[in-house]
């Protein structure tokens, strides 16, 4: 398993906040995660991104002090989960898949519940609960009854539970289910506004949340832990050539031919636009290459006209099925 390479910084310190150690647990003699080990660091949002039953839920509630696991062990906030749970609940926020909320509260007198149960004085539960609320847009609905609620205000309100004690690190899990599009992209605008704030662990099944949320993403199938990386990390280390796509206006079966005979070029696929002269070129060769600087000057001395230039990097779709595909992930 491939995990964060050394030139990757998240900040000047690139302090680690939550670091896990050969977590492994069993129900029964059925291995739910196995030999599971990251570093996370602060101010960092990471996706963990697998299918159902991959193992995502298993790993953030032994984080989250929920379960113990059968072997290994953590630290979050620079606690170990097992010698000092009470101090990790205190440094953490945590969002469950599904959340506790009680329909027949109001939102103010449910987030003041839930302060009290955090141990939080009267006062600072008082400037917590105005707090989270001002940060998630929850004044207008804060006197409403929470069985009344929308689907996306109930999940703001629990997302309001898991920072109303300033959580260094935050845990949430598939917090977009069941949202619709527009109500899943405030969520994420959400998560997004606390990069550098808080360390924060998404994990989903989604992969577009990912890419749309998360600085690095970790793979997690049938319980064990298959990369960890940044997506264009994991593009460079997946992929067998090198792609660049480019737009060019010129006469398309020399365009192609004269491309084709470029050296390092493995392969040349066009789509040629109406006109006949107007195509899209996408040009492969070996992963070392960079072809741009040649097939800029090749393409200025022909005399065509260039309108776009750009590699062609793998979507998460395709890194999500290659990892997969492979026991041991990226080697």
């Amino acid at each position: 398993m491939i995990g964060s390479p050394p030139s990757y910084t998240v900040n000047a310190y690139n302090t680690p906040m939550i670091v896990a150690r050969g977590l492994t647990k069993l129900y029964g003699t059925f291995p739910a995660i196995t030999e599971v080990s990251f570093t996370v660091h602060r101010g960092e949002i990471v996706g963990l991104l697998g299918p159902n039953g991959a193992g995502k839920s298993t790993t953030i509630r032994i984080l989250a002090c929920i379960l113990a696991p059968t072997a290994g062990t953590a630290e979050v906030a620079g606690y170990n989960i097992l010698r000092n749970s009470v101090a990790v609940r205190r440094h953490l926020g945590y969002m469950p898949e599904v959340i506790s909320l009680y329909p027949e509260m109001e939102v103010t007198t449910y987030l003041d519940f839930v302060g009290t149960m955090k141990r939080l004085g009267r006062r600072e539960r008082q400037q917590r609960v105005a707090k989270v609320i001002d940060e998630l847009d929850l004044g207008e609905v804060a006197r409403r009854y929470i069985g009344t609620l929308s689907k996306g205000y109930r999940q703001r309100v629990g997302l309001a539970q898991a920072l109303l004690n300033d959580p260094q690190v935050l845990i949430l899990d598939e917090p977009t289910i069941g949202l619709d599009p527009e109500q899943a992209a405030e969520f994420r605008a959400l998560i997004r506004g606390m990069k550098g704030q808080r360390t924060v662990i998404l994990s989903t099944h989604i992969l577009s949340e990912v890419r749309t949320t998360c600085d690095r993403v970790m793979i997690i199938h049938r319980g064990r832990l298959l990369a960890l990386d940044t997506p264009t990390n994991l593009t460079l280390k997946l992929r067998d050539a090198s792609e660049v796509i480019a737009h060019i206006e010129g006469p398309a079966a020399m365009i192609e031919k004269t491309l084709l005979d470029l050296p390092g070029v493995r392969e040349v696929h066009s789509d040629i636009a109406g006109n006949g002269r107007l195509g899209s070129y996408l040009i492969k060769s070996a992963p070392e290459i960079d072809l741009r600087p040649l097939l800029v000057e090749t393409i200025t001395r022909q005399g065509w006209r260039l309108f776009e230039l750009r590699s062609r990097d793998m979507d998460l779709e395709e890194i999500f099925h290659r990892v997969v595909s492979s026991p041991l992930g990226i080697q």
